[in-house]
């Protein structure tokens, strides 16, 4: 069916592929078939987990079988192939702040690139990031879409303590760290915000279908976003992006 595979995933999980190709449109259908399976088939779908090109499903055999649900998961890839693609979704701003203190590693990545780091900053600020998924560590999110004029590889030696908040490139990938772990990015910067918050109401800032928008910052804004972050008070900026342009929400 249009290139999508199938298979079992232990006794209660089912992989559907779609085809090998990493790229928004493909993501898109992922998300699409995810939704659609939570919201028809609540009473046997017990979660789903998207990633960049496939989708786990785990259901309860005592409620239906895998054979039952590779039907169901047909109809669905059919009604979803049919509905228009709607190319808009939620973006949200992330300040960062481009100091070296924060980011020990601009200077090389500019280098590298044989850019200044004033066009390293604005050009990993020009544009949103498609969040693919979330994994590594808890709110860590793989995105997609960075500019190749500012990839730059992994660091040979990794750090065995990066701070929460540092923004970082590796190769063609940029992303942000929620918790202090060890890592191989290439430092550029570093944001106040908590990606990532098991006190907070909701824990997770970000979710797999959104996008996310980097925003320069002085060093006097971080320390002023530090502040209202931990008073609990800061909220982040969010608007809709898509195709043809950005209507604010």
């Amino acid at each position: 069916m249009d290139g999508v595979k199938m298979r079992a995933a232990s006794e209660r999980g089912l992989v559907i592929e779609f085809g090998q190709e990493i790229n928004p449109a493909v993501n898109a259908r992922v998300h699409g078939l995810a939704k659609k399976l939570v919201n028809e088939y609540p009473e046997v779908i017990q979660e789903v987990v998207p990633t960049y090109r496939s989708l786990l499903v785990y259901f309860d055999p005592l409620q239906i079988s895998r054979a039952a649900l590779t039907v169901k998961v047909e109809q669905c890839l059919r009604e979803t192939a049919e509905e228009a693609v709607v190319h808009e979704a939620e973006r949200i701003y992330i300040p960062v702040c481009y100091d070296e203190e924060f980011g020990p590693d601009l200077s090389f990545v500019a280098s590298h690139n044989g850019l200044s780091e004033a066009e390293v900053v604005k050009i990993h600020t020009s544009k949103p990031y498609l969040v693919y998924m979330l994994g590594f560590t808890p709110g860590f999110p793989y995105l997609g879409g960075m500019d190749e004029r500012i990839a730059t590889p992994r660091l040979t030696k990794p750090r065995t303590r990066i701070p929460a908040g540092s923004v970082g490139i590796a190769g063609s990938q940029t992303g942000f760290y929620p918790l202090e772990t060890p890592g191989g990015w290439q430092l550029i910067g570093r944001t106040p915000v908590k990606a990532f918050d098991p006190a907070a109401k909701t824990p997770f800032l970000l979710e797999a279908g959104v996008y996310l928008q980097f925003q320069a910052i002085s060093r006097a804004e971080y320390e002023e976003l530090a502040e209202t972050v931990a008073a609990g008070r800061y909220e982040v900026r969010r608007d809709r992006v898509s195709l043809g342009g950005v209507s604010r929400a």
